[in-house]
């Protein structure tokens, strides 16, 4: 019979809805005799080898993105296309087949990710590249998803760096035109945290594609940056192929995009 002190302990550390691995259950306090009783007794149930649900409850991403950000010891947040999502910016879901969840982390996730039966693809991108880790840690840059009452929120990139997120992929992933359209409905983003943001971003092509469509889209909060104040390496990076190279901001855009790009 388990331990009614013990397993009082295990529905709060595990909600229904969220996950936890037997690892972190037992850094919680609860001894492997316990916990191996509850998976024997089905009280635990597996999803994975090592992770567990309670009772076999149905487990969506918001609670095993909840469960990951509580148990992971570094910043991992949701970013990108799905922040702006969770944010109302975009109906991006709307394009794909496959739901997409974007997390952005410094360091690899776990594998027991990939092997919990989900119907949305959790795709990792590391921000080693992009980020410094202050960013990472800062709580300006980041919001809270409340998906379900009394639980942990979804931690996800403010729109500002989100949107930062999303050109890393310009245009691999994500086109010059998805990305316009995109900064088209942005016309309320904080210069003071884009300031910060593009000071610390480590990515000139990021950098210098944000400022170009920016500036395209002429949107008040631009006139408060000071392009001269970023870091925006040297030299031209070639970003659209057979494009036309925008000179104010030494980048490749496309033919079609570049007539209202330079402004004398």
């Amino acid at each position: 019979m388990l331990n009614k002190e013990a397993r009082k302990k295990l529905q709060d550390l595990l909600p229904l809805s969220m996950v936890a691995t037997k690892q972190w259950l037992r850094h919680q306090g609860l001894s492997l005799h316990f916990l191996d009783n509850a998976i024997r007794s089905q009280t635990l149930i597996p999803l994975a080898t090592g992770v567990y649900t309670l009772y076999g409850q149905s487990i969506n991403w918001p609670g095993i993105v909840a469960s990951l950000q509580r148990m992971s010891e570094k910043p991992i947040h949701v970013g990108g296309l799905a922040a702006l999502d969770l944010a109302g910016l975009t109906h991006f879901l709307s394009v794909s087949a496959e739901t997409r969840i974007q997390l952005y982390s410094g360091s690899p996730l776990p594998g027991w990710l990939g092997r919990i039966p989900i119907d949305v693809h959790l795709e990792h991108h590391s921000t080693v590249r992009l980020w410094c880790e202050s960013v990472m840690t800062d709580a300006r840059f980041t919001r809270e998803y409340h998906w379900l009452d009394k639980l942990p929120p979804v931690t996800y990139s403010c729109p500002e760096k989100a949107f930062l997120e999303v050109l890393v992929n310009v245009p691999s992933a994500v086109s010059f035109e998805h990305a316009d359209a995109l900064m088209q409905g942005l016309s309320n983003l904080s210069p003071r945290k884009i300031d910060v943001l593009l000071r610390s971003c480590r990515s000139i092509k990021v950098k210098r594609l944000f400022l170009w469509l920016a500036e395209r889209n002429d949107h008040a909060w631009f006139k408060r940056l000071d392009p001269s104040a970023y870091d925006l390496g040297s030299g031209k990076r070639v970003l659209a192929e057979q494009g036309r190279l925008s000179t104010r901001w030494a980048i490749t855009v496309p033919k079609g995009m570049h007539e209202d790009d330079e402004h004398g």
